[in-house]
């Protein structure tokens, strides 16, 4: 017989295929088209084979359907577990953006009678705040153990607010812990972690800092008994054997379905093994989730189009490239807005990804919600001059200069693609030199017109992610807090326009970026 586990992983909410660019926008990926490939799968398995259907975290959480349903209809929480069950998972995992609203909010979209499992997020009584630790699934007599593990590293993003009385296990320590009872009353164990890889797959290597927030290598390496393991967390697209066991990672959005397929012989041995990914582009629209999503998502459309403001000139992003290099008016204004909320004169912000669209002329809720995309509050930090310098230094080791041409260095488009973790500063005047070695790019950084010292004092303003070390910023921390602003800052930036009969373009000039011959426009 055939074990066939089927995974989505960092839906994120996007349920339907549309990015929310339009109302008319459809796009190839989407929960909706990853059930039906899921369920065409299942359809057509032998009836002695075992389908198992995995959703594998950040479910309810990272789309203006969302944001919407957080902030202006919880009652329209509920579509989650609904939209769930029309798919047909069998288990569900925490990820760490469900956190991002709070724990009541969690309960609200996830049922206490659900199918998650939850081996290492614990309330004080040491047993899971929500779900179990694992579940047993039995098909024709063979027994097919799931552990559920999310990653521990969610204290160093979350607000404090959001996470209160819950302790976050060590994921290897747990896994270490459960895989054996597994063994004893499963055949085949499976573990499903909201998590990836910190070690490159084909020679382990490390992969960027060691922080603890990806796991999965070290789970493939230290945790004996584990037969397939289904990861999430970095929208990585992978499905290939790691350390003798079948490795899926199935993006984001639902583009992906994971499979991992185990054949087991008349003694329940595995004899083979594969890992392979399914595009969902092409596939037919559930209509289950259909006639779930769509009444909500009118109701959403008519809120994205409510017109917000005015902008005279012209804050659209055209090159996202150039824009972190040298600064923009949209980049300008969204600091703006984080100074103005926590009083600073200095802030720094993302350009999260190179989709953000920015603002036009006439500006609506949904060019707000498309371009700043994550649900995060402002926080201003007393940090010193060489904390500022550190963080400069690795803003600048985001470019690379190959035969003389500006490009994303390759640190922050693989394993993930991580724009957002280059930041454009307002308040000071600064230069980076890049084809000087990283860690020696920052040629001057003045505040004010003076050179800043290592032992100046100097007060930012930045998201709450990268406040508390997000982004491996680790010179940023919450002890260094000095004020905070609960409003999330799409809501500030909404704020602003309402506030603001006219919001002016202003392009900057206080970032230089030299030291390369050209960039692609």
């Amino acid at each position: 017989m055939k074990i066939i586990l089927l995974s989505t992983s960092d839906v994120h909410g996007y349920f339907m295929p549309t990015n929310f660019a339009s109302r008319d926008t459809v796009t190839d990926f989407g929960l909706a088209r990853a059930a039906t490939v899921m369920a065409d799968i299942k359809t057509h398995a032998n009836s002695d084979d075992f389908v198992i259907m995995i959703e594998n975290g950040d479910f309810i959480q990272g789309s203006p359907l969302t944001n919407y349903i957080a902030k202006f209809d919880r009652s329209a929480a509920t579509i989650y577990d609904q939209v769930a069950k029309q798919t047909g998972y069998d288990v569900r995992v925490l990820g760490n953006h469900e956190f991002n609203y709070g724990i009541q909010y969690i309960k609200d979209a996830i049922p206490a009678n659900s199918n998650v499992l939850n081996a290492n997020i614990l309330a004080q009584d040491d047993q899971p705040f929500i779900g179990k630790p694992y579940t047993i699934l039995e098909h024709n007599g063979v027994k097919v153990g799931i552990l559920g593990l999310t990653t521990d590293y969610i204290p160093h993003w979350e607000k404090p607010g959001n996470i209160e009385g819950l302790k976050f296990e060590d994921v290897v320590a747990t896994a270490k812990r459960y895989v054996p009872i597994l063994r004893q009353e499963a055949d085949v164990v499976v573990v499903a972690y909201h998590g990836g890889f910190e070690a490159d797959l084909k020679t382990g290597e490390p992969d960027g800092m060691q922080t603890g927030e990806n796991a999965g290598y070290r789970l493939l390496k230290e945790v004996e008994g584990i037969d397939a393991l289904v990861s999430g967390h970095q929208h990585r697209s992978i499905a290939q054997i790691v350390k003798g066991t079948p490795v899926t990672q199935p993006g984001y959005r639902g583009d992906h379905v994971g499979a991992i397929t185990l054949e087991l012989d008349d003694d329940l041995q595995i004899t083979k093994q594969a890992a392979q990914l399914i595009s969902t582009r092409g596939f037919k629209i559930d209509e289950g989730i259909a006639n779930l999503a769509v009444p909500l998502t009118a109701k959403l459309e008519d809120w994205l189009d409510s017109p917000i403001g005015h902008v005279k000139g012209d804050m659209l992003v055209k090159n996202p490239l150039s824009e972190r290099a040298h600064g923009s008016a949209y980049l300008a204004f969204i600091n703006k807005v984080q100074m103005d909320a926590v009083g600073t004169d200095i802030a720094g912000t993302a350009l999260f990804n190179d989709d953000v669209p920015g603002f036009s002329p006439e500006v609506t809720m949904r060019d707000i919600v498309t371009s700043y995309v994550f649900p995060n509050t402002v926080a201003a930090e007393k940090i010193s001059g060489a904390d500022m310098k550190a963080a400069l230094e690795r803003n600048a080791s985001y470019f690379t200069v190959v035969n003389g041409e500006l490009q994303v260095s390759p640190k922050f488009l693989e394993p993930k693609v991580e724009h957002y973790n280059y930041d454009y500063w307002s308040g000071i005047d600064y230069s980076f030199d890049v084809s000087k070695p990283v860690g020696q790019r920052l040629v001057c950084l003045r505040y004010h017109g003076v050179d800043v010292a290592d032992d100046d004092e100097l007060v930012v303003a930045i998201n709450q992610y990268r406040a508390v070390s997000g982004g491996d910023y680790m010179m940023f921390d919450a002890s260094k807090i000095v004020a905070e602003n609960p409003a999330d800052i799409t809501d500030l930036i909404a704020d602003h326009f309402a506030t603001h009969a006219e919001v002016e373009a202003k392009v900057p000039v206080n970032l230089r970026t030299s030291g390369y011959s050209y960039m692609k426009m």
